[in-house]
């Protein structure tokens, strides 16, 4: 079993009228050998999260998670993440293209 890692663009979602591209690099990585029940997601200037790799797929057809995660689908091609922590919440988008061949890569990485 291999570690899957895949770097990936999000946006971050804020309430401003910012017309500045609000597009982050994000790190996803699987590791069967580690946590095979866990995903984990690195934004830049944070530490990693790390979540069920199941709350995200349920994520990606409805919303799920109420703790610290929370993933919900938003229009036909997007997908949010929202993190919460003492510091905040942040809010990321992701396109539900990225999200799909980072899951599809994690259970090919545990035949």
């Amino acid at each position: 079993m291999s570690v899957v890692e895949q770097y990936a663009r999000a946006h971050i979602v804020t309430d401003t009228d910012a017309e500045e591209d609000t597009a982050i690099p994000v790190v996803l990585r699987y590791d069967p050998e580690t946590d095979p029940r866990s995903v984990r997601v690195g934004l830049p200037g944070t530490d990693e999260w790390t979540f069920s790799r199941t709350l995200l797929e349920q994520g990606l057809r409805a919303p799920a998670g109420t703790g610290e995660v929370r993933v919900w689908p938003c229009g036909r091609v997007g997908a949010v993440v929202e993190f919460h922590s003492a510091r905040g919440v942040s809010v990321v988008q992701f396109e539900t293209k990225t999200l799909l061949r980072f899951l599809r890569r994690t259970y090919l990485a545990t035949v």
